[in-house]
């Protein structure tokens, strides 16, 4: 077992990622002080970034053991040579990352690495960008910076040209799931449908595996061509495609508000009655701020998710259009798919891929949501 076991169908990013752990503790080649993790959404990033982490601080193997305290305290996010920053909203500013690059400047206090994980970099604001550049041209010996972006292109010239390049692709469908077979205990038929219909997201086909509801949703979302025949309808399937990217989102914020409120309560000395001590109520109301402006950017990447799987239902229209030798996403749904092939042609699918991709430009630029998804919808309908 080794720190990298997770990294499903990855196997030319692992062999770079351990032969920079052993340049690094044999010091031949020197050590590279800012990695740039990038890579489709689920291939896993922050999975590959967290393992190399790992692998860095082992005292055991070059490879990271996976079990010694340093890489257990590195995968549970513990270690205290090693800071996860997670931006909480739509954007990270310049402020956090200021603050951030102090304290990255400090040495490490047991570990061989002061380690720096940026999770979505790319969230980072040009100001917090040139800010986190300075950081990163002139490092101190100890420190190292991952970054992790869907692509390098979503970073600043000047930052990317700064890091090593590790790029993940989307791990295969069959690979996924056996993932889900062999570590999660799925049934091979079900952990096959999610693991297609997940399209390499490891994450989301984990989800779907174990979450009814998730799949109903999902279905609903498949359901919207046929329900397309008029503009009520249309404006309809509008409103339960957004509410339904909202209850998905409204679920995971509603799960990690309430495991950090309690962490926090416990950790400022709430009684057993349940009283908070004086002088905690700000605390708690910049906890509630983060968890606000989390729950919009969830809402934004929710409705995004729902937009991906309404595109993988035309993305297989064109595959039959053409009689493309590769699997379809939607295979439950085979003959209402070979139905719409027949019936449109590839240059009218093509118009309403082009109708989605838009509507998800427009979201990324705030335009409020119910309205461009209207908009999607009559477009869907006339394309």
């Amino acid at each position: 077992m080794t720190v990298f076991d997770d990294l499903v169908g990855q196997g030319p990013v692992v062999a770079q990622l351990q032969a920079a752990v052993t340049a690094a503790r044999q010091g031949t080649g020197g050590m590279t002080h800012a990695w740039l993790f990038t890579g489709p959404p689920g291939s896993g990033r922050e999975t590959a970034a967290t393992a190399f982490a790992a692998a860095l601080q082992c005292v055991e193997e070059p490879a990271g053991c996976g079990y010694c305290a340093n890489c257990h305290q590195v995968l549970q996010g513990t270690h205290a040579d090693l800071e996860v920053v997670r931006p909480q909203g739509l954007s990270y500013s310049v402020k956090e990352t200021r603050a951030l690059v102090m304290r990255a400047a400090s040495s490490p206090s047991g570990g061989r690495w002061r380690i720096v994980l940026f999770e979505d970099a790319d969230r980072a604001t040009e100001a917090a960008a040139n800010a986190l550049l300075k950081a990163i041209e002139e490092p101190p010996p100890r420190t190292v910076w991952l970054l992790c972006a869907p692509s390098p292109d979503d970073l600043v010239m000047t930052i990317r040209s700064r890091c090593r390049l590790v790029t993940l692709r989307t791990p295969p469908a069959d690979a996924v799931r056996d993932l889900l077979v062999q570590r999660d205990g799925v049934e091979h038929e079900l952990a096959s449908a999610a693991a297609r219909a997940a399209q390499g997201d490891i994450g989301r086909a984990r989800r779907l595996a174990a979450d009814s509801s998730a799949r109903q949703r999902r279905q609903e979302i498949l359901s919207v061509p046929a329900r397309l025949t008029a503009v009520g309808p249309a404006v309809m399937a509008a409103e339960a495609l957004v509410k339904a990217a909202e209850a998905e989102a409204k679920a995971l914020t509603e799960e990690l508000n309430e495991a950090e409120t309690a962490a926090m309560r416990q950790a400022l000395g709430e009684s057993a009655k349940g009283r908070m001590p004086r002088g905690t109520a700000g605390a708690m109301k910049e906890l509630e701020d983060r968890q606000k402006s989390r729950a919009t950017r969830l809402k934004r990447d929710a409705l995004d998710r729902t937009l991906l799987d309404l595109a993988s239902f035309y993305r297989d229209v064109l595959t039959l259009r053409f009689g493309a030798s590769v699997p379809v996403v939607n295979e439950d749904r085979l003959p209402e798919l070979q139905s719409y092939a027949r019936k449109l042609p590839a240059e009218a699918v093509i118009r309403r891929l082009d109708a989605i991709m838009a509507c998800r430009r427009r979201l990324a630029a705030n335009v409020n949501p119910l309205l461009a998804v209207e908009a999607m919808m009559l477009e869907l309908r006339t394309g």
